[in-house]
């Protein structure tokens, strides 16, 4: 496939649902690889039957993938030429390799894109919401108080938020959203995208959370969650919150000045919190 003395690897795209979205070139890539560094094996095993793809495989999951990266790397630098896929979509989103590439790139060995789905770009291209600026954050914590704090710190953020959620947490994170960024805050949830029960919900957050409680339908499957982004005209002024919280800051934790500030100034506490955030980077004296 290549013309180097070293193989390639080859960072290839693979449907997220539907098969006919595998490209052309994405099946011939993966017909003329020498070898497959798959997530699950079994998993893309019966994909490329399914495709007509005869392959050896190699399993490279984010509890090998430390110890596969001296093998494959010795693979390429034979000459052989490596496929990465992960389970679905676009190999490191979301999804290990981010190690191999890195020794790739340390090592000089050309990597190259197989572009094609990914369940983030998918869900926002339908999501009618803003996309010259967005953000991915990937899953959001699973447990709660550390998703209530990680959605804190982005709810002034003014880009598009897009997450991977499941189906069972799928309602929690859309209350805690509506909690963060308001329950007006627009949004959408894009479930089994290309799929045979591909469903696109359309409100705002509010009203999603409590569609999310009613229906069990729109929690079953593959979810990406898009939101919207601070506005511009709803952007806090941090002025007066700043300065009390230099003096509490100086005095007591994070978590107590929060609250304080949040109870004499009257602001909502996630514009408090990061507020708080902000002065705990770059300092306060």
């Amino acid at each position: 496939m290549g013309s180097h003395s070293r193989g390639s690897l080859f960072v290839v795209a693979t449907p997220i649902g539907n098969l006919a979205d595998l490209s052309p070139r994405a099946k011939q890539v993966l017909t003329d690889a020498d070898c497959i560094a798959a997530e699950d094996t079994r998993h893309t095993g019966r994909f490329l039957s399914r495709s007509g793809v005869r392959a050896e495989l190699i399993s490279l999951h984010e509890h090998n993938e430390a110890e596969r990266i001296a093998m494959l790397i010795a693979r390429l630098e034979s000459g052989a030429d490596v496929a990465l896929v992960s389970d679905a979509g676009t190999p490191l989103i979301s999804d290990p390799g981010y190690r191999l590439l890195a020794a790739l790139r340390e090592a000089g060995i050309r990597a190259s894109p197989v572009p094609g789905p990914c369940a983030a770009i998918a869900a926002l291209s339908v999501a009618g919401l803003p996309t010259d600026r967005f953000a991915f954050e990937g899953f959001l914590p699973s447990r709660r108080a550390a998703r209530r704090a990680r959605l804190e710190a982005l709810a002034t953020d003014s880009r598009t938020l897009v997450c991977y959620e499941a189906g069972r947490r799928l309602q929690g994170s859309l209350e805690d959203m509506a909690a963060a960024f308001g329950p007006a805050r627009p949004a959408t949830v894009a479930r089994e995208l290309t799929k045979l029960h591909e469903t696109i919900y359309h409100g705002v957050l509010g009203e999603l959370a409590a569609s999310a409680a009613q229906d069990a339908d729109m929690q079953r499957g593959e979810l990406v969650i898009v939101a919207g982004g601070c506005e511009t005209g709803d952007m806090p002024d941090y002025a007066g919150v700043t300065e009390m919280l230099k003096v509490l800051l100086s005095e007591l934790p994070l978590a107590q000045a929060v609250k304080l500030a949040t109870r004499l100034t009257g602001a909502r506490r996630n514009v408090v919190y990061r507020a708080a955030v902000e002065l705990g980077k770059w300092g306060h004296s």
